[in-house]
């Protein structure tokens, strides 16, 4: 699929979501406004009847008050005694003793009368030190409620005349509290639904542009592969027919010349695909690592005297700075020599006409560090989180001035990790490249 058609179907599905999510919020707003409308109703109803209700209470209260004065002969008389505290909760000052099967029985035949079926606590409190004195739950909402059991009567000891009591309704609600629950429920069910949503949709976009870039390196791979392999395959070819000709007999050296010609283009496709699948073995696990102590340094001057040999006086100008004091290391010689080389061999291919290669080493705490720097085009920025994957190789058109399937740098990358180390890039288009591998030191001193 071309990057043109991704981009559109994108955009559609980004309208498509963009487009579900604002048909939810208008249909969801506008639910909330009949469901406000009918709340405020329900709201009005609730105050009108909650007034009437505190209207019915604070009556009933206040006539409570006046019958326990004149049972107890009190002159006393009573100017706002009960005070609402909250909305269903009643406090009543008499200051005078009143005893708690009394007070209930005055309550109930008062709330009855007055047709208040709520279920209700009542609680008698000492004026001096505010604490309850005796109180309990009369279930009077309950259609089997009959009256106090006979034989149920508190021992209390009155150490002082002075006393309130209070009502409370536990079952009455706040309809404002209810509504206001409600539209967070709402809201929250819909920013759950939303977010679902999104995640999907952002989840199914990270599968298509990664299909998409895995597509993209299949096909790179393919024609690198095809690029790579028509070269020793037609030299093979060529030499053959040459080989099968009756006047080659006659000339020795040119026999051998091609027969040397044959065997290395064999070996140059036999180590191509040793490579693959040595990676593949890599992947699962399969390969084991033979490991012995090791002088980082000298596999480094190694490599660097080989590349130096390879290309001679004209070749990348190459600088050790070897400045790590502790630099044994516990690791497969053959894996610890593939990598230097590896990262060598991209240094000379992208270090331009006159590449120059800094090799350094550091200690840090328990690990040896790594570094191999050149003076190359870089690594585009966009470039730069895939270049450890595997067959990825920076996108350069249809131009194969540059060999290789991909593989060096997932190799570097796997072999480093197999050992416990770690790899990391840094660079920037036109000023070079620096690869940092840190590897851990032998823990075995």
């Amino acid at each position: 699929m071309s990057r043109r058609r991704i981009g559109i179907l994108l955009l559609l599905a980004v309208l498509s979501v963009a487009g579900i999510v604002a048909t939810q919020v208008y249909w969801l707003d506008k639910a909330f406004e009949v469901r406000r409308s009918q709340m405020d109703l329900r709201k009005e109803q609730a105050r009108a009847e909650a007034k009437q209700f505190n209207d019915r209470v604070v009556i009933a209260l206040t006539n409570v008050a006046d019958e326990i004065l004149t049972i107890n002969n009190d002159p006393a008389k009573l100017f706002e005694a009960v005070k609402q505290v909250r909305p269903n909760y009643f406090t009543v000052a008499i200051n005078d003793t009143v005893h708690p099967f009394l007070l209930e029985s005055l309550l109930t035949r008062e709330f009855q009368k007055r047709n208040i079926l709520e279920n209700f606590e009542y609680g008698v409190y000492d004026c001096f030190t505010d604490s309850i004195v005796y109180g309990d739950y009369v279930a009077l909402g309950d259609t089997e409620f009959a009256g106090r059991p006979e034989g149920k009567a508190p021992q209390i000891k009155w150490d002082k005349d002075g006393h309130y009591f209070g009502v409370f309704f536990p079952h009455r609600e706040n309809a404002a509290l209810e509504l206001e629950n409600s539209r967070i429920s709402a809201w929250a069910f819909s920013a759950l639904i939303s977010l679902i949503v999104f995640v999907f949709f952002a989840y199914s976009v990270y599968i298509i542009l990664k299909q998409k870039r895995l597509s993209e390196m299949k096909t790179d791979f393919i024609n690198n592969m095809t690029h790579e392999l028509k070269t020793p395959i037609s030299t093979i070819s060529l030499s053959g027919e040459v080989l099968m000709g009756d006047k080659i007999a006659q000339q020795p050296e040119r026999l051998k010349q091609y027969a040397e010609l044959i065997y290395k283009e064999n070996n140059r496709l036999r180590l191509q695909v040793e490579k693959v699948l040595q990676l593949a073995a890599l992947d699962r696990g399969k390969v084991k690592l033979n490991k012995s102590l090791i002088d980082l340094h000298a596999v480094v001057e190694d490599a660097a005297e080989a590349l130096r040999m390879v290309f001679g006086s004209e070749g990348p100008k190459v600088t050790l700075r070897l400045d790590a004091l502790d630099h044994e290391i516990l690791a497969d010689p053959v894996h610890i020599d593939n990598i230097i080389h590896n990262l060598l061999d991209n240094a000379v291919k992208y270090g331009g006409e006159k590449p120059e290669i800094e090799i350094l080493t550091r200690n840090d705490g328990d690990a040896v560090v790594l570094i191999v720097k050149d003076n190359g085009i870089g690594i585009p920025k966009k470039s730069l989180p895939y270049v450890f994957d595997k067959f990825y190789r920076v996108p350069t058109g249809n131009v194969h001035d540059v060999k290789g399937f991909g593989l060096g740098l997932y190799y570097v990358r796997q072999t480093v990790r197999a050992h416990g180390g770690k790899i990391s890039v840094q660079s920037s288009e036109g000023e070079g490249t620096a690869f940092t591998v840190k590897l851990p030191l032998n823990s075995q001193k």
